[in-house]
């Protein structure tokens, strides 16, 4: 008997193992590169789409499963719900719906992997480079990076496939798949998997890569699939770790949904195998092992859309009962009592989506508005009439809006460092001089309004309240201002910032009269009166100053609310303004 007949054939498992590590490294960051490019071209129109198309349940599941199809990243969609949910513009029985569809969409990326497309990795990988580092335009870079990600994507699965090629005779490896009959075996592998790269994708990638070896057979691959939906529920609870309570709820609708899913469909792996058969293509011209390889990739790719099609229709009319749970496992936290200065919108689980992390920013410039509005209301009564110790806890109402500035700054900063589209990055500059403008604001009240608070107790000066019912028309006007500024940019309202921007007569017609009657004052003999109407009058001067900081605030939330690149100065400041 000739001895060789019964060793196993040696396999270099350093060399296979580099190649299956690298190919999956170019996998996984492919899929980061092409995320990244969509999140940029489509993230505003997906972030639109969400807010506007989840009335129900329904619609929810359809908004979901295209922009998860879209952007392919169900992280991102799972992202964007939470801002919603947080913000109240969505509940959470609508969120449901939302998270299954998601589930639909990421079935999209294994019926492209399926494919057989990896003869074009290094085509696509050329035009996508092309398109990055070549060409000038913005929007031509992220569709060149969305184009160099798939081709990484199939360069990675190519890579993976070759380098897994010499285990289709490999007889221990074949007989440890064999072996592997029983489902749990291979729910568990891949759930262990996807904790471990955070990624269903990447599972996804690498069972249809093997099946396309003739490695792993439907059920196998089935079970695969099944974990991997698991997995990413892991995933998905860790990065809910430390988030906002909403974030907390989203991924426990999450982790429900696809646990329940799998334990419903364990034992009907077979009949399901049997019924995707039945309409996949077949190859009758091969037997065996080549058999297998040409038909289990399209087959694991529909038995995955068909699982999560099939669990949407069955829970979609649990939505309710799905938030119910979550909310009795996570309920709402009573809502801790907020100092000034800290941040109230502002979230790094908003940063990785540029568009939701400005639209907390405009809503944390709302926080920011009020308390300078809060101080803009006072400041002149202290000035005044005001004393010592009243001024000394506006200076530190003051330093409160400065710390809360700092913050909405530092926080913008990083959201620099992000993928920005050319009309976020316009809106990113006009935020950015609109929370300038509410610290100068917050500024000359600190350094000179209450300044002249100041020279009036040192040089013991009595203010009629006369002289200040004649300036509080003007106080009244500028906080009205620019309290509807800041309204109009929170709320995207054009029309009342361009009614603040053409309030300026007004301002002008309030000062005069201001000026006027306290000027009627210096008939009436009392000692000091020059220096009193010297302060009364340079606090209305100071009044005009402020309020034309507020309508440049305003011109600022018409030109975020447009992204108009051509208005790239809509700030400044015309010559008939001071």
């Amino acid at each position: 008997m000739d001895p060789q007949v019964d060793i196993p054939p040696t396999l270099d498992w350093v060399a296979m193992a580099i190649s299956l590590l690298g190919g999956l490294a170019f996998f996984m960051y492919g899929m980061q590169k092409m995320t990244d490019g969509l999140k940029v071209i489509a993230g505003d129109r997906m972030r639109t789409i969400l807010s506007t198309l989840t009335t129900n349940r329904f619609t929810g599941v359809l908004t979901g499963a295209l922009v998860t199809a879209v952007i392919q990243s169900s992280s991102i969609t799972a992202v964007l719900i939470v801002g919603f949910v947080s913000a109240g513009v969505m509940s959470l029985t609508q969120s449901v719906g939302v998270i299954m569809g998601a589930n639909i969409g990421t079935t999209v990326t294994a019926q492209i992997i399926a494919f057989k497309v990896t003869k074009y990795a290094l085509v696509l990988v050329i035009i996508g480079f092309a398109g990055l580092f070549v060409m000038p335009q913005p929007r031509i870079k992220q569709l060149g990076s969305v184009i160099l990600g798939l081709g990484l994507i199939f360069y990675g699965m190519d890579l993976m496939s070759v380098a897994a090629h010499p285990l289709r005779t490999y007889p221990p490896f074949i007989n440890m798949m064999q072996d592997m009959t029983h489902p749990i075996w291979g729910i568990l592998i891949g759930m262990i998997f996807t904790a471990i790269v955070q990624s269903s994708s990447a599972t996804t990638g690498i069972v249809i890569v093997l099946s396309g070896q003739g490695l792993i057979t439907l059920e196998a691959g089935i079970a695969l699939i099944f974990g991997a939906n698991i997995g990413t529920c892991i995933t998905s609870y860790l990065s809910a770790l430390g988030k906002p309570r909403e974030a907390m709820q989203a991924a426990g609708v999450h982790v429900i949904f696809n646990i329940l899913g799998v334990l419903l469909w364990i034992a009907l792996i077979p009949s399901l195998a049997e019924w995707v058969r039945s309409f996949s293509p077949i190859a009758q011209d091969l037997v065996g092992t080549a058999r297998l390889a040409a038909e289990a990739p399209r087959q694991i790719a529909n038995a995955h859309t068909v699982f999560n099609i099939a669990n949407t229709l069955i829970f979609i009319g649990l939505a309710g009962s799905f938030a119910r749970v979550v909310k009795w496992v996570f309920p709402d936290l009573p809502t801790p009592p907020v100092s000034g200065h800290a941040p109230q919108y502002l979230d790094d689980v908003y940063l990785e989506t540029p568009g939701m992390a400005l639209d907390r920013v405009r809503m944390e410039m709302g926080h920011l508005g009020k308390l300078t509005q809060s101080l803009l209301r006072q400041a002149p009564g202290m000035a005044l009439q005001g004393n010592e110790q009243q001024m000394t806890d506006l200076i530190k109402q003051r330093a409160e809006t400065a710390a809360l500035y700092l913050s909405v700054m530092d926080y913008m900063e990083r959201l620099t460092l992000k993928d920005l589209s050319r009309e976020q990055s316009s809106q990113m500059r006009d935020l950015v001089s609109i929370s300038n403008y509410l610290d100068s604001i917050a500024d000359t009240i600190e350094n000179n309004i209450l300044a002249l608070g100041d020279s009036r107790l040192q040089q013991n000066l009595q203010i009629e309240m006369e002289g200040a019912m004649a300036i509080q028309p003007c106080t009244d006007h500028v906080v009205n201002a620019l309290g509807d500024a800041l309204h109009a940019l929170v709320e995207s309202d054009v029309s009342l910032a361009e009614d603040v921007i053409n309030r300026k007569d007004r301002m002008k017609e309030l000062a005069s009269a201001a000026i006027e009657t306290v000027g009627l004052e210096l008939s009436s003999g009392t000692t000091g009166r020059l220096a009193v109407l010297a302060i009364e009058t340079e606090l209305v001067e100071l009044l005009k100053h402020l309020f034309y900081f507020s309508r440049r605030i305003a011109r600022g939330a018409v030109s975020c609310h447009r992204h108009d690149e051509s208005s790239s100065e809509p700030n400044e400041v015309t010559a008939d303004e001071e």
